[in-house]
């Protein structure tokens, strides 16, 4: 079957214009039909060092435009069996935190009422505290593949208890993810202590710290986390700063000795067959890379996991 909606092709019109969404696909304003739902969240108020991620969503899309239908890597052609559309931005409130992550839960409970998997362009990491509430609520408590220079599971910062530092800490408290089925992948830097990383560890969390991934391919641990969360409901999310600030120098918390662009697209291949019910990509900050590139490679990474959703052919 061909999807209803394909992408404007560079040969029909110069890929430096048409419409600024997701690789040019259709924006739409209603959920029926779709198998799949583009968003951008543009919120960076949740961030503790540079802020810019507002912008994010935004040169995704336009970096995106590069990008063609089919994977010559994997063989996927995800338009030709999904129906993928974008939807533009949530409507975040943004003078206030609290509010805008309300309303990313709520905008998420009519998503996925409606049926499509959401995929997401950050925007902080704050936002994926309210889409994993959304989320269990729709499939009880998920298989969790983090991808970050951080672990995120601060208590509180300055006083605040949601933040885009604290994130998996309230979604193991609140018994929204699995903790014996969540992946920390690339985690490294200076800590405040040296039991930064040790607490979750205790939860059930597994980690794979950047160090002892260095000059490895992540195609085998990829598929050790396919295997283990079997036919569990597994949500993505990326955080673009897992990768090296070679690579994407434009987030708002760079660590130096992180994740290359190859790895991360082994790793993200070999989950294909998992049960992915959402995913998001967050944290680029184009003010930190006025050349494009870590827009482009996030815009990248979410094409990468557009291909290994359920129901997506490979030819």
């Amino acid at each position: 079957m061909t999807g209803r909606y394909q992408p404007i092709s560079g040969n029909d019109l110069a890929r430096f214009s048409g419409p600024n969404t997701f690789m040019r696909l259709p924006q739409v304003n209603r959920l029926d039909g779709l198998d799949v739902a583009i968003l951008g969240v543009p919120l960076d108020i949740g961030t503790s060092w540079r802020s810019g991620t507002r912008f994010g969503p935004k040169q995704i899309r336009a970096e995106s435009a590069m990008i063609r239908p089919y994977n010559m890597a994997t063989g996927a052609a995800p338009f030709d069996s999904l129906q993928v559309a974008d939807i533009g931005d949530l409507a975040i409130n943004t003078f206030s935190l609290a509010d805008s992550l309300r309303i990313i839960a709520e905008s998420y409970d009519q998503i996925l009422a409606a049926g499509p998997v959401p995929m997401a362009m950050g925007g902080d990491h704050s936002i994926t505290l309210p889409i994993l509430r959304a989320i269990a609520r729709r499939h009880g408590p998920v298989a969790l593949v983090h991808v970050d220079a951080h672990a995120d599971v601060n208590d509180e910062m300055f006083g605040m208890r949601e933040t885009h530092g604290t994130v998996f800490r309230r979604a193991y408290e609140e018994g929204l993810i699995q903790p014996d089925r969540t992946y920390q992948i690339g985690i490294r830097g200076t800590g405040y202590s040296a039991g930064d990383f040790a607490e979750a560890a205790a939860w059930g969390f597994q980690q794979f710290p950047a160090h002892q991934l260095w000059h490895r391919g992540l195609e085998k641990l990829g598929a050790e986390i396919r295997r283990h969360v079997g036919d569990r409901p597994v949500y993505v999310t990326f955080d673009i700063d897992s990768l090296d600030p070679a690579f994407a120098p434009g987030t708002g918390t760079p660590e130096i000795g992180g994740l290359t662009t190859p790895q991360a697209l082994q790793l993200i291949r070999a989950l294909r067959g998992a049960k992915i019910v959402g995913c998001d990509l967050v944290e680029v900050s184009p003010p930190y890379d006025p050349s494009g590139n870590t827009a482009l490679t996030g815009a990248n990474i979410l094409y990468e996991l557009l291909c290994i959703l359920p129901g997506v052919e490979h030819r």
